[in-house]
C-alpha cells in the first residue's frame, strides 16, 4: 500500500494578514518532510472562490515549489480543472509537462470538473454538461502530450488548430491519470474509462470493498476504453489523519479539522453563500456544540480495540489500514491539514506514522504490486486495444501556418 498527503490548503476565518502566507509556508515544509521520511505522494486540489474551505487556486505554482523541495515524492493534481472554461486543455497540457520535466517525472495527473455554485457560474460552465466536458478535454489533454504536432480538434466546448503543443513530459506516453470519485457511480466512470480513482468520500472498509469491487469488474471487461494512453488501475481513498501514542490525543488534536472539512464540503454545496463574506467555521462550530471533541474522545476511548480509525494511534491506524489493504485499497492519502490543525501536530503525526507503521505496508507493496500488474496486463492489452486513437498526421498533411501579411512583405524587402 503507499500512502500520500493531501491539501486543500483550509484557512478558517477569522484571517489575519499573513495567514495565507503562513498556510502555504508550512504546507511546503510538510511536504519536504513527508518526502524525507518516505511518504509516496502529495496530493493538491484546484478550488476557486471558496472561501475557507479552500484556498489551492494555482496548485500547479505550489506543486512547482515542492518539486524544488523534494526528491522522490511524487507530486499529483488531485484535481487539475480540466473544463477549458477553466484551463485550456493546451495550457494544462503545457503545465503538466513542464512540472514533469522539472520534477524529473514525478507528476500525477487528476482529473475534476468542481461541483460549486460559486465555482461553476463563476466560470460560466453549465451544471448538466461539466462531465462530459471534463472528460473530452482530459482526453485531449493526453493527446496533446503525446502528438507531434497535435492535429487540431474542435467541438462545442473548445477548438485548438493543429500546434505542437510543448514541451513534453518525461513519463511516457504521459504521467498516470485519475478521477476523482465521490460514489459508486463515479468510481464506474473512472473504471469506463481506464483512469485511477481518487476516491474523495469518507468510507469505512466494506464500503470501500464495494468500491474496488464495481472498479475491478468494469476495468477488467469490454467495458474499459481507456481515456488517455495507459491504464492506471489504482484506488486511492482519502482518511483522517492524526496520529499519537494517546489515543484521545490524537482524536483531540485531529478530530475538529476532519469534522469541518466535512461539513464545509457539505455546506458550499447545499447552502447559498456571500462571496468573501462566509463565516463557515463559526456556523460549524455553532451546530456542532461545544462539547463535541469531548464526545469524540469518549466514544473512541470506549471502542477500545475495537476503534479503527487513522486519527487515533499507531496500532489503531495499523489494524484500518490493514483492512483497506486487504479489500484492495491501492493509495491511502491522509487529510492532514483541515480546519485549523496545528503545524507541529501534523508534523508529529506524520514522523509517528512513518516510524511505527509505514514500514511494515512498504515492505509488502512491491510484491502486491507486481501481482496486480500480472493480473490486469491482458485486460489492459486488451482495453488499449479498443480505443479509438487520435491518428497522427502525415508530414504533407500538417498545415502551414502562413506568416502575416506584414510580416511576409517585411520579409519580402529583406
Amino acid at each position: 500500500m503507499r500512502f500520500g498527503i493531501f491539501y486543500e490548503h483550509q484557512l478558517p476565518k477569522p484571517w489575519t494578514d499573513d495567514d495565507e502566507y503562513r498556510l502555504l509556508a508550512e504546507a511546503l515544509d510538510q511536504v519536504e518532510l513527508a518526502d524525507r521520511l518516505g511518504f509516496d505522494y502529495a496530493w493538491e486540489v484546484e478550488h476557486h472562490f471558496l472561501d475557507e474551505y479552500s484556498h489551492s487556486s494555482a496548485p500547479e505554482v505550489f506543486l512547482a515549489a515542492c518539486a524544488a523541495r523534494t526528491e522522490r515524492i511524487r507530486l499529483g493534481h488531485g484535481i487539475r480543472q480540466v473544463i477549458p472554461n477553466y484551463n485550456h486543455p493546451a495550457r494544462t497540457a503545457e503545465t503538466l509537462a513542464t512540472l514533469d520535466l522539472i520534477s524529473n517525472g514525478r507528476v500525477e495527473f487528476g482529473i475534476g470538473e468542481g461541483a460549486t455554485r460559486l465555482e461553476l457560474h463563476g466560470f460560466d460552465i453549465p451544471a448538466k454538461q461539466k462531465r462530459a466536458m471534463a472528460l473530452e478535454a482530459a482526453e485531449q489533454v493526453a493527446n496533446m502530450m503525446v502528438l507531434d504536432p497535435y492535429p487540431g480538434f474542435e467541438s462545442e466546448y473548445f477548438s485548438l488548430p493543429c500546434r505542437n503543443v510543448l514541451p513534453k513530459p518525461r513519463q511516457k506516453p504521459h504521467p498516470p491519470m485519475w478521477m476523482a470519485c465521490t460514489n459508486r457511480d463515479t468510481i464506474a466512470v473512472a473504471a469506463r474509462n481506464g483512469i485511477g480513482a481518487l476516491a474523495f468520500s469518507f468510507i469505512d472498509p466494506d464500503e470501500a470493498k464495494h468500491w474496488v469491487e464495481i472498479y475491478d469488474d468494469i476495468v477488467t471487461s469490454d467495458e474499459c476504453v481507456p481515456l488517455g494512453h495507459t491504464v492506471n488501475a489504482d484506488i486511492a481513498l482519502v482518511a483522517g489523519f492524526s496520529v499519537h501514542e494517546d489515543r484521545a490525543e490524537a482524536v483531540r488534536r485531529g478530530r475538529e479539522g476532519f469534522d469541518f472539512f466535512g461539513y464545509a464540503l457539505n455546506a458550499l454545496v447545499a447552502h447559498d453563500q456571500v462571496p468573501g463574506r462566509t463565516d463557515l467555521w463559526g456556523d460549524f462550530h455553532a451546530r456542532r456544540g461545544a462539547d463535541a471533541t469531548d464526545r469524540h474522545v469518549a466514544a473512541a476511548l470506549d471502542a477500545g480495540d475495537d476503534y479503527a480509525s487513522c486519527i487515533g494511534t499507531p496500532d489503531d491506524a495499523r489494524r484500518y489500514l490493514r483492512d483497506l489493504a486487504d479489500v484492495g485499497v491501492d493509495q491511502v492519502i491522509f487529510l492532514q491539514q483541515a480546519g485549523r490543525n496545528r503545524h507541529e501536530d501534523i508534523c508529529a503525526s506524520l514522523e509517528l506514522f512513518a516510524a511505527e507503521v509505514m514500514p511494515e505496508f512498504a515492505a509488502e507493496g512491491p510484491a502486491r504490486e507486481a501481482a496486480k500488474a500480472e493480473r490486469l496486463a491482458p485486460h489492459i492489452e486488451a482495453a488499449l486495444a479498443r480505443k479509438q486513437w487520435m491518428q497522427p498526421l502525415d508530414d504533407d498533411e500538417i498545415p502551414v501556418v502562413r506568416a502575416s501579411v506584414k510580416q511576409a512583405q517585411t520579409s519580402g524587402r529583406l
